[in-house]
């Protein structure tokens, strides 16, 4: 649902009752991922998409319907057609679970509050039961708070389903989880859907270079908070760098040691020059960073291991170099090696092949795995 925060927020800051359909579950090639939902208002009013146009009529249609009926929460399922193409269904081969449910913001306040705080940019989760006792009920996680709807209080379940929504925020991605089934924490068996809006992830390029201009073009495209910092403050200038979001001018890794990073950093070193490289890769293979690569040829490759070897560095820590940087894409241009660095940290972050994929068999859209909760902190 945070996919239309910005309206749903104002909606909820109203008290305006919505009808909401989200995807729930995926089976095959789907266009949008679990979690994208459309909501529409009293008075017909549609924001989101849930199947970039196959089913949104139908979806529109249930909307008005549980709007109105005031029901309880309806699980829908659309799928691929053979016998009528233009069947309502999904044209890609798919097939989608949708929870549709009427919210009504008066009794949900955590609600507004939580979609205010994504639509603003700031951390914030939203668990919402999509299968089990209570389905259609929500916790909102703010901060070190959560607050749930009347039907869990803060009993167990509630607890449960918070504390595994604050877990699932930290990673910025939203997931499926199984949880329950332990009489000592949640006796109730739940599916619960963890909506998370975490803080961009960020993409720090060291070395002011060509390279970097392209690499941070491309990491701000894909919504990375880009960084680009070099030693030499001639060439650490914003003019150079207009779509980093910010340009410091300082020792990598001095900046490394002060700047706050966690697992989806990408730490990409481009200034292929020992007395920058060195002491920079050393400290960032001993960082809880998600990707950390490094330019240059294989000769440079070679000689890099050996002088991170002399100061100390483990074989384990260097196995988490991507070095030579980027996947083999023949790239030769500042603008291609971009591409090339940004796939090999996208693949790497889906923990992807990164092969073609008519050379990869199964489903091109996978599945996050599945997590059952056996214990809770208090």
């Amino acid at each position: 649902m945070l996919n239309i925060a910005d309206t749903v927020h104002r909606w909820c800051r109203a008290e305006r009752p919505f009808a909401l359909a989200t995807i729930v579950d995926v089976t095959g090639s789907a266009p949008l991922p679990i979690g994208t939902s459309v909501a529409v208002d009293e008075d017909g009013n549609a924001v989101g998409s849930i199947s970039g146009g196959c089913v949104e009529g139908a979806v529109y249609e249930l909307c008005r319907q549980v709007l109105h009926d005031q029901g309880p929460p309806q699980r829908v399922w659309f799928g691929y057609s053979d016998d009528d193409a233009f069947a309502v269904g999904l044209t890609c081969g798919g097939e989608l679970g949708v929870l549709v449910q009427r919210i009504d913001p008066a009794g949900r306040p955590h609600l507004g509050a939580a979609l205010a705080e994504a639509a603003e940019g700031r951390p914030a989760a939203v668990a919402q039961i999509v299968d089990g006792p209570l389905t259609g009920a929500t916790v909102s996680v703010l901060g070190d708070s959560w607050i749930a709807d009347r039907e869990l209080g803060a009993g167990p379940a509630g607890r449960a389903v918070a504390d595994r929504a604050a877990a699932q925020l930290r990673t910025g991605r939203t997931a499926l989880l199984s949880l329950g089934g332990d009489a000592g924490t949640c006796p109730e068996q739940l599916s619960v859907l963890v909506h998370t809006a975490a803080t961009r992830p960020r993409m720090l390029i060291f070395g002011a270079v060509d390279f970097a201009a392209a690499l941070a073009q491309a990491g701000s495209f894909l919504g990375h908070h880009v960084t680009v910092c070099d030693a030499r403050p001639v060439f650490a200038t914003t003019a150079r760098f207009p779509h980093a979001d910010e340009v410091v001018a300082d020792w990598p890794h001095r900046y490394l040691a002060r700047t706050a990073v966690d697992a989806r950093t990408a730490v990409c070193v481009l200034t292929h020059d020992a007395k920058f490289d060195i002491p920079l890769l050393r400290l960032a293979l001993d960082l809880p960073v998600g990707y950390v690569g490094a330019m240059g040829s294989r000769r440079t490759h070679d000689e890099r291991l050996r002088r991170l070897r002399e100061v100390g560095v483990t074989e384990g820590q260097l196995e988490r170099l991507h070095s030579p940087i980027g996947l083999d894409l023949g790239a030769r241009t500042p603008e291609e090696t971009a591409i090339s660095i940004t796939a090999e940290i996208l693949a790497h972050a889906n923990r992807s092949t990164g092969l073609p994929l008519t050379r990869v068999t199964g489903p091109i859209h996978r599945r996050l795995p599945q997590t059952r909760l056996t214990d809770v902190a208090g």
